[in-house]
């Protein structure tokens, strides 16, 4: 065992502290096992992909325009200019049709004309449409044609019977245009019924969903696997599942390339997030030369585990007049990667088809950024697995873990059995702690590392720059140097993650989880080695597999006390 341990461990360094700061801690048996599960995937045997899908979905209208008759003229003349310019740099795209834009046949001779079916993909963009409604014999209660309120536009406003009928429309009136049913189909959100319906019987490889973002057009989606893709539980499409056998076999990829250091707290204190994403229309994003250039660097070149990803692409409701500067930018920069052979671009459904031969199982991936394009000192890391996704920020000397949301395949979403009657959604996982809904903009909710302080009390410690390996195809690790001697090493595993201050200054430190007082946690009972929570009436709880709790008395705050210099936290929820 102890050969195989060795073979599996590399080490791809972010050097961003001074040379020694490393420490590296031996491979676990259970790391071990996690590889083998994963179809052979060593991380040793070759480099994780970058991967990149050009994903452009298609709508027939948008009814928020003053002018919508007009306005379809220039929504079809977005997706022609889409295709040209992907065609002028020689790569690959998938375009996902709305089913009002599958019926008229100028998107139709488009699609089946200008794509190379050979290297393009069609696939389907599920938002419900009047039309489709009404072939499937029931009542379309939208307030336009297309309508985005949750409960007419998407799967979930449907009953399960309903949304059956929905989807075998949609296939076979997209196979008589077509010539054979998708292999992938998107939205913004899918349920896992309408998920597992549309696997189980029409065979899809792949699907696509929204970033994490919380209120942004009524829809929120938190605390899932942060970017990258992942196999959903057939309980909820928003969960990734812990076993095979409860999973949908169909990997989700996540949508619109989020900055993985801003998006997150972006308007922060408001009910309803703004965007900062790869998306060419937004200037500040996916606009700007500048961002896209540092959000690639980071894409293509930092730590990353299984696989990095990304998607580019706009719908055309937006129109080519605001899309046309990012997009083409984007794209030419696409090209010149991949002939550098630094990125994959490759269709929705061959990425679902790699993804579904490599793993059996959600892989551990991670998003590495040790650079801040706003020059304001920021590094964060983002870890995910089957079991959690947790996310460390620097900021300047100051460091906190912003977020640790556990995965459970039992916690049911919302609208399984029964469809959302409002216009807005959510889908949520398991908070542990969430810097964005138990904050304030003047009390940051996180964990901490403090130093302990002889008679009571504590003070938050202060380091360096941290450097970031990956050890083998699961395990990550940071380390971290901290002021006054030591330092901090974090090991994130797929279903645990340890701290030990190793080196000077290594005593009468721990580890501090606070919140806004203001702010209600799901936090219900604080014992000796376990923290109880509770989400929506779902219990679940948190273990140190070294170290114990103590709540701080009357106080937003829980102490994490090491045991023999070192803390570990069980993020199973099922273990």
């Amino acid at each position: 065992m102890r050969e195989g341990r060795c073979r599996l461990r590399i080490r791809r360094v972010v050097v961003a502290a001074v040379a020694g700061c490393c420490l590296v801690l031996g491979v676990t048996p259970r790391a071990f096992s996690e590889a083998r599960i994963m179809s052979g995937t060593t991380g040793a045997d070759a480099k994780a992909p970058r991967i990149v899908n050009v994903i452009n979905f298609i709508r027939e209208i948008e009814p928020r325009s003053s002018k919508p008759d007009r306005l379809a003229g220039v929504l079809y003349e977005t997706t022609v200019k889409e295709i040209d310019v992907l065609k002028r740099h020689g790569l690959p795209g998938s375009f996902l049709i709305q089913y009002d834009a599958m019926r008229v046949e100028r998107y139709q001779r488009l699609l089946k004309e200008r794509l190379d079916p050979k290297r393009d993909e069609i696939g389907a963009w599920l938002e419900i449409v009047q039309p489709l409604v009404e072939k499937a014999g029931l009542t379309w209660r939208g307030r336009y044609p297309w309508d985005w309120h949750s409960h007419v536009g998407f799967s979930i406003g449907y009953t399960p019977a309903e949304r059956e009928r929905l989807i075998d429309v949609f296939m076979e009136d997209f196979k008589a245009v077509f010539g054979a049913y998708p292999r992938s189909v998107g939205s913004w959100l899918i349920d896992a019924h309408t998920l597992g319906y549309l696997a189980d019987r029409y065979g899809i490889v792949a699907s696509c969903n929204c970033k994490d973002q919380w209120g942004t057009d009524g829809y929120t989606l938190w605390g899932g696997y942060w970017n990258q893709a992942y196999y959903p539980s057939r309980k909820n499409m928003f969960m990734p599942a812990q076993d095979a056998a409860n999973q949908i076999p169909v990997p989700i990829f996540r949508m619109l390339g989020s900055d993985p250091i801003y998006q997150y707290d972006v308007s922060l204190g408001s009910g309803s997030q703004s965007v900062v994403s790869l998306e060419p229309a937004y200037k500040d994003g996916g606009g700007s030369p500048t961002w896209v250039r540092w959000f690639f660097d980071f894409t293509v070149n930092a730590p990353c585990l299984a696989l990095a990803y990304a998607q580019v692409g706009q719908e055309n409701a937006f129109t080519w007049a605001k899309i046309d500067k990012g997009y083409s930018d984007q794209i030419a920069l696409l090209a010149e990667l991949a002939k550098a052979g630094k990125v994959r671009v490759e269709t929705l459904a061959d990425s679902g088809t790699w993804f579904r031969d490599r793993f059996k199982i959600t892989p551990a991936t991670a998003v590495t950024v040790m650079k801040d394009w706003k020059g304001q000192g920021r590094k964060t890391v983002w870890y995910n697995s089957r079991f959690y996704r947790a996310n460390m920020l620097w900021e300047g000397e100051r460091f906190r873990i912003r977020d640790v949301h556990l995965f459970d395949e039992d916690y049911a979403e919302r609208y399984l059995t029964r469809p959302v009657t409002s216009a807005n959604c959510t889908y949520d996982t398991l908070p542990v702690v969430d810097g964005y809904l138990w904050s304030t903009k003047d009390v940051l909710a996180g964990i901490r590392l403090v130093k302990m302080e002889p008679g009571g009390g504590f003070s938050e410690m202060t380091g360096g720059e941290p450097v970031v390996e990956e050890l083998n195809a699961t395990d990550l690790q940071v380390t971290w140097p901290v002021k006054g001697g030591g330092r901090l090493v974090v090991g994130c595993e797929s279903d645990a993650m340890s701290f030990s201050l190793a080196g000077g200054g290594a005593d009468g430190w721990a580890m501090a989880l606070g919140w806004a007082a203001e702010k209600k946690s799901t936090i219900r009972a604080v014992e000796d080695r376990e923290i109880r929570f509770e989400r929506e009436g779902f219990g679940y709880r948190l273990r140190c597999g070294a170290g114990r709790f103590s709540r701080e008395a009357g106080k937003p705050m829980v102490l994490i006390l090491p045991e023999g210099g070192r803390v570990e936290l069980n993020l199973n929820c099922g273990g």
